[in-house]
C-alpha cells in the first residue's frame, strides 16, 4: 500500500468561493506524474475536515498542504492544520500563500506546522517532498524558498529562487481538479458574463509599496506567461465550458504592455469580458488607442491602486515619484473617454504625527474620493483601512512599530473575529485610529455605496439604484454622513454585495 500520498487543501474564503483554485492547481502541476496526490477545496465542501480526515484514516496519506492567505482562509487553515496533526501525529505538514510566508514564525512556532514554501513552489515543493522522502534533511538547506526548524529549533530561511520563466511551467492540472470537482463549478455568474474564469497568469509585481504583503515575497520581480500561451488556455476554456468573461487575479497583469496589447489582438473577435488589476502610472504610459483596443478587445474594468490622492502620503507608502493625486484626476478622465470602468482602491487611516493629523488626512482623502467621482462617476471606489504588513525595513513599518502595534503571537490569536477583519483591511486594530475615525470612515464608505452602488452587483439596478441614489444625495452632496441607518437598511434587504469583501459572483 502506498503510504506517502499528499492532500492538496484550498481552504473556504468568501471572495472565491467560485474561483478556479489557482493556487493549489500550481502545486499540484509540479508534482503531476510523479506522486499521487488529491485536491480537497474548502469552497466546495459541506464538510472540508471530515473529507480531509477520511483520506488520511486510510493510512496512504502522509502529507497535509495548504495554501493560507490571510483573512477568512485561516478559519480553517488554522484549525484543521492543528487537528489532523493532533490526529494524525505522524503527517507531515506544509503550507504556503502569503499569510504563511509574512508570518512565518507565528506559523513554525504552532507546533503544527512543519514547512513554509516560501513563494512559489514549481521547484521548491516537489524538492521538497523529495528530500523528506529519502530522510535528507541535511540537503533541505539548499532547496530554495524554504522556511523550517532545524535540529536545534532554529528558524532557516533558504535563499530565494529567481522567478522562473512562466511558459516553461507544467500546464496546471485541470483534467485533476475536474476529477473532485466538475469546472462548471467554478465558472460562476458575474457583472461581466454568465461565466467567469479566475486565471492567474503572472507571479510577483516590480514594485515596492510599503504596504503591500506581496512585497517582503517576491522583491520587486515579475514574470509573465507570453500572451499566445494565456490566450491557449483561454481557447480551451471557451471550447469546452463556453465562458465568456475572465478575472486575471495577477498582482499586476498590465506590467509588460507589449504583452496586454498582444493579448488585446488575439481575444478581441472572441466577445469575452476581462478585468485584471494595474498601476496607474504604468497604465498610463498606454496612448488613448491602445487602452481603445483594450477596451474593444473585451477589457471592461481594471482594479487600479489609487491609494490616496496626497502626493506626501503616496510618498510615505512609497508609491510617490512617478503616480501623483493629479495624475489620478487625470488617469480617471481618460477612461472614462475610452469607455473602461476605473476601480479605484484607496488606502485611508495611515499613521501620522499626531490624531489630528490622521483625522484631517481622512477628511481630506474623503473629499478627493468625491472629486474623482465627480470626475467620472462610472469609477468604482474601493475604501480599505490600512493595515500594517510586515515589510521590515520600510520607513512606513517603522512607524507603526514606535506606535506600539503588533501582530498576535499564536495562529489561534489570527482567528479571533477582529483579525480576521484586519486582514480584509475593514477594521484594523491599529493604536492611533480612534473610533471617530473608523466609523467617519464607514460611514462615508455607506453613503458612498448608496448614491454610486457598484457596478458589480448587477442586481442593484432599476427602482432599486433610483431609491438608493435618492434616500443617500442629501448626505452625499452635503457630507453629512452620521448614522446612514436608512441606507444600511436598504443594503441589507437587498443584500448588496461589496466586490473587496464578496467577490463579484452572484449566488
Amino acid at each position: 500500500m502506498n503510504t506517502n500520498k499528499i492532500l492538496i487543501f484550498n481552504p473556504r474564503s468568501a471572495t472565491a468561493k467560485h474561483r478556479i483554485p489557482n493556487s493549489i492547481l500550481q502545486v499540484g502541476a509540479a508534482i503531476h506524474g510523479l506522486h499521487d496526490y488529491v485536491f480537497v477545496d474548502g469552497n466546495l465542501e459541506d464538510d472540508p475536515l471530515q473529507t480531509i480526515s477520511s483520506y488520511f484514516e486510510t493510512g496512504e496519506y502522509k502529507y497535509f498542504c495548504s495554501t493560507v492567505m490571510p483573512g477568512p482562509q485561516l478559519k480553517q487553515a488554522i484549525p484543521f492544520t492543528k487537528q489532523i496533526k493532533e490526529k494524525f501525529p505522524h503527517t507531515i505538514t506544509i503550507w504556503g500563500g502569503y499569510f504563511a510566508s509574512n508570518q512565518y514564525k507565528v506559523s513554525l512556532d504552532s507546533g503544527y506546522v512543519d514547512y513554509i514554501v516560501n513563494g512559489p513552489g514549481d521547484q521548491t515543493f516537489p524538492k521538497l517532498i523529495n528530500a523528506l522522502e529519502k530522510q535528507q534533511y541535511d540537503q533541505l538547506i539548499l532547496i530554495r524558498n524554504l522556511i523550517f526548524k532545524n535540529e536545534k529549533g532554529t528558524i532557516v530561511q533558504t535563499t530565494k529562487e529567481a522567478l522562473l520563466d512562466q511558459d516553461t511551467l507544467p500546464r496546471l492540472p485541470y483534467e485533476h481538479l475536474n476529477s473532485f470537482y466538475p469546472l462548471d463549478n467554478y465558472l460562476a455568474k458575474t457583472f461581466m458574463g454568465k461565466k467567469t474564469l479566475a486565471y492567474h497568469s503572472s507571479m510577483g509585481c516590480p514594485f515596492t509599496c510599503s504596504f503591500c504583503a506581496v512585497v517582503p515575497i517576491y522583491n520587486a520581480r515579475w514574470k509573465g506567461r507570453s500572451a499566445a500561451s494565456i490566450y491557449k488556455d483561454v481557447v480551451f476554456f471557451k471550447n469546452s465550458y463556453g465562458i465568456d468573461a475572465i478575472e486575471f487575479h495577477d498582482n499586476n497583469f498590465f506590467t509588460s504592455k507589449k504583452r496586454v496589447l498582444e493579448f488585446a489582438n488575439l481575444i478581441k473577435n472572441d466577445n469575452i469580458k476581462w478585468w485584471g488589476e494595474g498601476r496607474i502610472d504604468t497604465i498610463n504610459k498606454y496612448s488613448d488607442e491602445e487602452l481603445r483596443l483594450m477596451q474593444q478587445a473585451g477589457c471592461t474594468m481594471i482594479f487600479l491602486g489609487a491609494e490616496t490622492g496626497n502626493d506626501e502620503v503616496l510618498k510615505q507608502m512609497n508609491k510617490g515619484g512617478t503616480q501623483t493625486g493629479k495624475m489620478i484626476e487625470e488617469f480617471v478622465l481618460r477612461m472614462k473617454n475610452v469607455g473602461i470602468i476605473p476601480e479605484l482602491s484607496f488606502v485611508l487611516g495611515l499613521p501620522g504625527k499626531t490624531a489630528a493629523k490622521v483625522y484631517e488626512q481622512i477628511l481630506w482623502d474623503i473629499n478627493f474620493i468625491k472629486k474623482i467621482k465627480k470626475i467620472n462617476p462610472n469609477a468604482e471606489i474601493i475604501i480599505y483601512l490600512y493595515s500594517p504588513v510586515p515589510t521590515e525595513g520600510s520607513e512606513l513599518y517603522q512607524q507603526i512599530i514606535d506606535v506600539g502595534f503588533s501582530f498576535p503571537q499564536t495562529l489561534e490569536e489570527w482567528i479571533a473575529p477582529s483579525w480576521e477583519n484586519f486582514d480584509l483591511r475593514k477594521n484594523p486594530l491599529t493604536p492611533w485610529l480612534t473610533p471617530k475615525m473608523i466609523d467617519t470612515i464607514k460611514n462615508f464608505e455607506t453613503v458612498l455605496n448608496g448614491y454610486y452602488p457598484t457596478a458589480s452587483d448587477f442586481r442593484i439596478k432599476g427602482y432599486k439604484k433610483k431609491l438608493l441614489k435618492l434616500v443617500s444625495g442629501y448626505r452625499f452632496k452635503y457630507g453629512f454622513y452620521q448614522f446612514p441607518y436608512e441606507i444600511k437598511a436598504l443594503h441589507k434587504i437587498w443584500k448588496y454585495r461589496q466586490p473587496e469583501i464578496e467577490g463579484f459572483y452572484s449566488e
